[in-house]
């Protein structure tokens, strides 16, 4: 079956339009409430009693904070549906009404700001939404439903927590795994296709060593301010001169930190950067250009020891399955009319969704749902100012509403039914 019958659909979603005003509400609650990765205890708590309340079978403290859900509906096959539900340390300045206002302790103790400003609490909403269809209309599917709200995605750490918790000894083998993220892009269209969907990612500190001196003695010191940034110019260099015009990769120098008064020269400097890529290849190389180049501008200005590079984060580059990812976007365009389901290139933000299919040896498929105001979208296309809209990690990011709300329920029942449809 490549996709659902028309009717099997329009049975599960039926109920939809009177349960959208209670997962607004839901949607608005997480949002005003965030927690930081691995700190989800209020979320997974409202998640927990939802899918008690809808007849799950109900797994909470999953990789720390992680709840899974089954919904067990007689013989065949068994779908996961994922959602993230952490935040971010950012201070929200959407403007919305429901906006958040909390702060909250990171693992370093400092007190930050936290916003959810990558849409997981519109992901939270929509899995919600998606579970109580499920519940309501038994009737017209069968197999099992296993939804899972994840911890700490912006982190890399809830996946991987998650599946080292016992995830293959306790629940099921899922014989496809699901989910979507909100995007900049139309309100109301879902996008996707086949192959590397969003990038593998690395995150590195590196701390290079000095000799501190007083400012008006500068031949005193090896002085790391001067090698920070000479370090950093030539980082910038690889993507531009040692990565092919055919292939892809980014270099983001996030953090540069030195000193704390204008007339001492400090003692050591802190980077940290971010790279982006879609081939073991690539990022292979520029892994290796970064260690190479870090090391020989610290030798050129005489450090008195070696840098030290860290890893702080790792995301594996996520692939769609090609039989799975046609068999959804099937299911998507006999549900949405055509404008509304569009192919899209590989994103180059970064998931740990992929750490299910991969570890379980299943087929998952990852696409995007349109989250801007349709009418402010196309007034920024038509002016050619699309970079100006608030991306996903802005202090500005908040989906519109509606239809993004529905849209995403609707997307993921009608995926879930190419599986799942009796």
């Amino acid at each position: 079956m490549n996709e659902p019958p028309t009717e099997v659909v329009r049975r599960i979603l039926a109920p939809l339009p009177e349960l959208l005003p209670t997962l607004e509400n839901s949607y608005k609650d997480v949002h005003a409430h965030p927690e930081l990765s691995m700190q989800e205890v209020r979320t997974a708590g409202l998640v927990a009693k939802h899918l008690t309340d809808n007849s799950y079978e109900v797994t909470t403290g999953v990789g720390k904070t992680g709840v899974v859900g089954l919904l067990r509906n007689g013989a065949g096959p068994t779908v996961m549906l994922r959602a993230d539900m952490d935040a971010l340390p950012i201070r929200e300045a959407s403007g919305v009404a429901y906006a958040s206002t909390i702060s909250a302790k990171d693992p370093a103790g400092e007190t930050v700001p936290v916003a959810h400003a990558c849409g997981h609490d519109m992901h939270v909403a929509w899995l919600m939404g998606v579970s109580a269809l499920f519940a309501r209309t038994r009737d017209a599917w069968c197999g099992t439903l296993m939804v899972i709200f994840q911890p700490g995605e912006e982190t890399a750490q809830g996946a991987r927590a998650m599946l080292d918790d016992g995830k293959f000894a306790r629940f099921p083998k899922p014989d496809v795994v699901l989910g979507q993220h909100v995007m900049v892009g139309p309100a109301g269209t879902v996008a996707g296709s086949a192959g590397p969907i969003t990038s593998a990612a690395d995150s590195l500190q590196i701390r290079l060593f000095g000799r501190g001196a007083h400012g008006s003695m500068p031949q005193a010191s090896i002085d790391p301010v001067v090698m920070a940034a000479a370090t950093v110019l030539r980082l910038l260099t690889i993507v531009s001169r040692e990565v092919a015009a055919t292939e892809a990769a980014v270099v983001t120098i996030g953090v540069l930190q030195a000193g704390t008064k204008e007339n001492v020269i400090p003692d050591e400097a802190i980077i940290k950067l971010n790279v982006r890529t879609f081939d073991a290849g690539v990022r292979k190389r520029v892994l290796a250009a970064i260690e190479r180049i870090v090391n020989a501008e610290a030798e050129a200005s005489g450090a008195p020891r070696p840098p030290e590079i860290t890893s702080l984060d790792s995301y594996p580059l996520n692939v769609n399955d090609k039989t799975a990812s046609d068999r959804v976007a099937a299911a998507l365009r006999a549900h949405f009319s055509a404008d509304r389901v569009r192919h899209t290139g590989p994103a180059p933000a970064s998931e740990d969704f992929g750490c299910f299919g991969t570890a379980w040896h299943a087929p998952s498929v990852f696409w995007f749902v349109g989250g801007t105001d349709p009418a402010v979208y196309s007034k920024a296309k038509e002016e050619g100012r699309l970079n100006d809209l608030p991306v996903n990690h802005s202090p500005h990011f908040a989906p519109v509403l509606h239809p993004t709300l529905e849209t995403g329920v609707e997307a993921m029942v009608v995926a879930a039914l190419a599986w799942n449809a009796r």
